[in-house]
């Protein structure tokens, strides 16, 4: 964009704190202030935008709807500081991988980024090479690791991270083959031991997705995957709704771990009122504050990153501390340099917040999100 905008007040650069003006376009074009550590009572906050790399779904609508869904949810979550995100599909047959796939490509071509909306960054495939006994939400269409299917869903869309429970056949090999390949590897959905947590590792897994949920639990005796996460991982993602996780393990996962990142792990009924929505195939609902199955499991959630930043504050987390955890070590995790930080030749994505950590305004790539009842 051609127009130059200044934003003033506290800024959280690459140095810390500075008491300043914020100046972009399209990307940052300079930081000017001094220096502080006293943030004031009634000066805005600018921080970078937030990055979630777990999205099923925002809006009413659902990832794997395919068509427009992806622009919706897109919009949906930019209202909420989120900038820039991973579109995150669920374990399904392949037909309906390759339909998904094909309108998120739509979505992440170059220029093609909607007003309005969030910066989809890619692909998260969460699945179908999980365990079927730690499915979790996700249906029960597990397949059998192959480096060709992942080649093959590759060309229509760009994966940028991939779900795998590294202790079923074959998937460890995949790991390897995956990280090899320049794709970032997770561990997921898996009831895999403590040392086969620490094999994916070692074959080149990087992270953890939404930890404690879904694996293997910790046991001073029998640490289980989560124990290789808190013990090992320098990434994992955490979904920080108060539901998902209990604040003291959360804490503990904090104190374990040097780029936790956050997660919302939101799906098509986040922003809207309770009732019954699609994750995929299957049907959930919203009620009591979360997202559920009709047996009573979790099933996603309807988080938004904002909210993220305000719980985990609200846990004792300095501000610059939880702004990196919504922001810059997600980027981090996925090589990212030009976003989740306010450095000059960044992208502009900033959030403005008030002392009380309620949104005042969003920008995407320098485009000013204009804030709807949703």
């Amino acid at each position: 964009m051609s127009t130059t905008v200044e934003l003033s007040g506290n800024i959280l650069g690459a140095d810390g704190w500075r008491h300043g003006t914020l100046r972009f376009g399209e990307r940052i074009l300079g930081l000017d202030g001094q220096v502080t550590t006293d943030l004031g009572h009634h000066e805005d906050v600018i921080l970078p935008g937030f990055i979630d790399l777990h999205v099923h779904g925002g809006g009413g609508r659902d990832i794997m709807d395919g068509s427009d869904a992806v622009e919706v949810i897109a919009r949906l979550h930019a209202q909420h500081g989120t900038t820039s995100l991973l579109a995150t599909t669920m374990t399904a047959p392949p037909a309906d991988l390759e339909a998904a796939l094909r309108g998120i490509a739509r979505a992440c071509a170059p220029n093609s980024r909607t007003m309005g909306a969030a910066r989809i960054l890619g692909v998260h495939l969460e699945g179908p090479y999980i365990n079927p006994g730690k499915l979790g939400a996700q249906p029960d269409y597990v397949q059998e690791a192959s480096l060709a299917a992942v080649q093959a869903l590759n060309a229509i869309a760009p994966l940028r991270l991939i779900t795998v429970a590294p202790e079923m056949d074959g998937n460890l090999a995949l790991v390897r083959e995956l990280s090899a390949a320049g794709m970032r590897v997770q561990i997921g959905h898996t009831a895999g031991t403590y040392e086969d947590g620490v094999a994916a590792l070692a074959h080149g897994a990087t992270g953890f997705t939404h930890l404690f949920n879904a694996m293997s639990e910790f046991h001073h005796r029998k640490p289980g995957m989560a124990g290789a996460a808190l013990a090992h991982a320098q990434y994992a993602e955490l979904i920080p709704d108060l539901l998902h996780v209990h604040p003291g393990a959360i804490k503990a996962a904090l104190r374990a771990i040097p780029h936790l990142y956050c997660v919302t792990d939101s799906t098509a009924a986040t922003g809207m009122p309770d009732g019954a929505y699609m994750l995929g195939r299957q049907q959930v609902h919203k009620c009591m504050g979360g997202v559920r199955l009709a047996d009573g499991t979790l099933a996603g959630s309807t988080l938004t990153m904002d909210q993220a930043l305000r719980n985990l504050v609200g846990l004792g987390l300095e501000l610059a501390d939880a702004s990196r955890r919504v922001s810059t070590y997600a980027a981090d995790f996925l090589g990212i340099t030009d976003r989740g930080r306010l450095a000059v030749g960044a992208y502009a994505d900033i959030v403005v917040l008030d002392r009380d950590l309620q949104l005042k305004a969003v920008y995407v790539e320098g485009e000013k999100i204009v804030f709807t009842d949703a």
